[in-house]
């Protein structure tokens, strides 16, 4: 999963979005809000069209699902459900992109503790600090937190629910990416290269699935050949990791 900076919405979109809203809520407390029914003729219009413009820059030009990273996002989510938060359905924080197929898995599930909820937010928070990765199954799997001494509550409820470490075909897609990322860390090491900025380029471009955020500052570090670049060349981590922050 990936860290994702949201977009500010022009002033106009975001007026309509909040005006939308508010027309809801007032039916709302009329008991007469239809949510689907508002929802989909509101799928066309100005405001909607261009949160869904800024949502699919927001997902990179592959435009991949905010939770698997790895399907074409199709489907806009609300983080909040809005059969049970409709007071949430045009607020553009609450607004995702994702795939057909996490978005099933997700659907109306939206588990909270103390009202905080227990699935990761990747626009609101870093995955990472939640969320492992397990370069020998290539699962996604919950976090250790050794000061709590027990697995990430937020963590483990977003791989429950969205079957991170029970799909094949995802964790396919994150090993190959992790061996691309393993094995150009490992030419520059041995090799010899002294170009930090081709190193940078190089695994920025082949990070498919945001497995960099995990690689550099997370588990990842201590991974071979991570933990090489870490120990023996730390200018060199710096750079990367400076050019994960910036991006």
């Amino acid at each position: 999963m990936r860290r994702l900076r949201r977009p500010a919405l022009s002033t106009s979109a975001q007026n309509q979005l909040d005006r939308k809203q508010a027309a809801a809520c007032r039916k709302l407390a009329k008991g007469s809000l239809q949510i689907e029914s508002v929802w989909k003729s509101a799928r066309q219009t100005k405001p909607l069209l261009a949160a869904l413009k800024a949502l699919r820059e927001m997902t990179g030009p592959r435009q991949r699902c905010v939770y698997c990273v790895d399907s074409h996002a199709t489907d806009v989510e609300h983080f909040w459900p809005k059969a049970a938060y409709p007071d949430r359905m045009f607020v553009w924080a609450n607004l995702l992109l994702s795939c057909t197929e996490c978005g099933r898995f997700k659907g109306e599930k939206f588990p909270l503790a103390e009202e905080e909820p227990l699935l990761v937010d990747p626009t609101s928070e870093n995955p990472w600090r939640h969320l492992d990765f397990d370069p020998t199954t290539g699962n996604m799997t919950a976090r250790f937190n050794t000061e709590a001494d027990d697995w990430s509550p937020k963590g483990s409820k977003t791989v429950e629910i969205l079957q991170l470490d029970r799909r094949e075909a995802l964790a396919a897609g994150y090993s190959k990416t992790f061996k691309r990322l393993a094995a150009l860390v490992h030419r520059h090491l041995t090799a010899g290269d002294p170009s930090e900025a081709a190193l940078v380029d190089a695994l920025q471009e082949s990070d498919d699935h945001g497995l960099l955020g995990w690689c550099l500052f997370a588990g990842g570090q201590e991974e071979p050949p991570f933990r090489e670049l870490r120990t023996q060349r730390s200018t060199t981590w710096a750079t990367c990791q400076q050019a994960l922050r910036d991006r």
